[in-house]
């Protein structure tokens, strides 16, 4: 299974299998390494063609959200309880669905009736551009540009490792911080793929379009990892290049080049996350 990550904060999360593993410097220059462990297994549905898509989103976020909310605790000493990770999650949810569903809709709602096919694409556009404005707004933000430096930081050094380098810091340092598995790619291709599904909705009536996008999503998930799923694994093909290289551009607001000591910290998590040094919860300092 190809290796994952994330930055967090302060630090990158790696994921080699069933093994997680976050790197985090703490205030007093220290890089703790930890794992964390998966979420609850869906048995065989995560190797179902069409049906692993949303099971590894699901996956993939219950553990981006843990690594998240343990890395500020290392990074910035404070302990987040329960009910403050249940509101975080709430209003991120809240956020994307009136941010990138219901928003669109409504705007696209101003359009005259009776063509369905320009209401999809202005809808589609409408929630690329609202994507688009939201990551370069917040990429303002001191403490988000350090997260896309560790972005940067996670990308090279699994593109030493994969090109045989190992965990060397010089490799790293002149790898590319763009990557065709990224997340990014994902997001942005699932927005593009979604004005082709949602048109598969002929009404014009508000609730039943923003019920039927919620529902069409799974949908959409599905279809999308499939194909960059095959677009990861043969990102030189030219049938599949087109579908990956726009996500790779808009990678380049996503990542920042990292510092040396961000690209230790995220070799750090590899190497734990490949070598299976670090045991759960517990520590060790570089």
């Amino acid at each position: 299974m190809p290796i994952g990550g994330q930055a967090i904060v302060e630090g990158v999360l790696m994921q080699n299998g069933d093994r997680a593993v976050i790197a985090v410097r703490n205030p007093g220059g220290e890089i703790v390494v930890e794992e964390i462990p998966p979420p609850p297994r869906l048995g065989r549905w995560r190797d179902v063609p069409f049906i692993r898509g949303p099971v590894r989103l699901y996956e993939m976020l219950s553990l981006g959200m843990r690594a998240l909310s343990r890395s500020a605790e290392i990074a910035y000493g404070e302990t987040q309880s329960r009910a403050e990770f249940v509101f975080t999650l709430v209003l991120a949810l809240a956020v994307v669905v009136g941010g990138f569903v219901v928003l669109p809709v409504f705007l696209a709602g101003f359009l005259p009736s009776g063509n369905s096919l320009a209401f999809n694409l202005l809808e589609g556009g409408i929630r690329i551009a609202l994507f688009l404005l939201y990551i370069w707004g917040i990429s303002f933000l001191k403490d988000v540009r350090r997260i896309f430096q560790y972005h940067g930081a996670e990308h090279k050094s699994v593109h030493a490792f994969e090109a045989g380098a190992g965990f060397s810091l010089e490799a790293a340092k002149r790898a590319s911080p763009l990557h065709p598995r990224c997340g990014t790619t994902f997001v942005l291709f699932t927005a593009v793929l979604a004005i082709l599904i949602f048109s598969l909705i002929p009404s014009r009536v508000f609730w039943v379009r923003v019920v039927g996008r919620l529902l069409l999503l799974p949908v959409v998930v599905s279809v999308s990892y499939e194909i960059l799923r095959l677009g990861g694994r043969y990102p030189y093909s030219p049938l599949l290049k087109p579908l990956v290289l726009p996500g790779l551009l808009l990678q380049r607001l996503t990542t920042r080049e990292p510092d040396e000591g961000q690209l230790e910290v995220a070799l750090a998590a590899l190497r734990h996350a490949v070598e299976g040094a670090s045991a759960a919860s517990s520590s060790t300092t570089e």
